[in-house]
């Protein structure tokens, strides 16, 4: 299972910044919950452990808000990502979770955050969750088994 944090920085490593695929905390957010969503539509069990709750912009997941809330509503300076975790000598990420991060790149990432919050804020999962909950992890698998992606 992956980190969300290593999630977050693939993420990162794939935008270019100054144009459409620029990333900021609020677009990346979004690509995590839909990174989950897809993982879980996939019939596997969840892309990273930590939770996502419904706040008032959509779902967020609160480690990833508090590593890159300094950047407010400007782009998140692009990464390099090295794969190989330098102690373990393991990926970071195996090759499924970078196709499902890579599928969601390809569907969501020339959108801006704000559209990708009212998207979210039309699907049951964040409808659902009373503000500041945790957005339960089988109502994700539920609304996107059974409903087509948004865009």
């Amino acid at each position: 299972m992956a980190n969300v944090r290593d999630v977050a920085k693939y993420f990162i490593s794939l935008s270019e910044e100054r144009t459409r695929l620029a990333i900021t905390p609020l677009k990346l957010q979004k690509l995590l919950y839909y990174a989950q969503a897809f993982n879980l539509r996939e019939g596997r069990d969840t892309l990273f452990p930590e939770p996502i709750e419904a706040w008032k912009h959509g779902p967020v997941v609160p480690e990833i808000y508090r590593a890159y809330k300094e950047y407010g509503y400007f782009t998140i300076p692009q990464i390099d990502f090295n794969n190989i975790n330098p102690i373990t000598n393991k990926p970071k990420l195996y090759p499924h979770e970078i196709e499902t991060i890579t599928r969601v790149w390809e569907q969501y990432g020339h959108l801006d955050g704000k559209f990708l919050e009212e998207l979210t804020h039309q699907e049951d999962p964040w409808l659902d969750t009373d503000i500041n909950e945790v957005i339960e992890i089988e109502n994700i698998r539920e609304y996107f088994s059974n409903e087509p992606v948004n865009v």
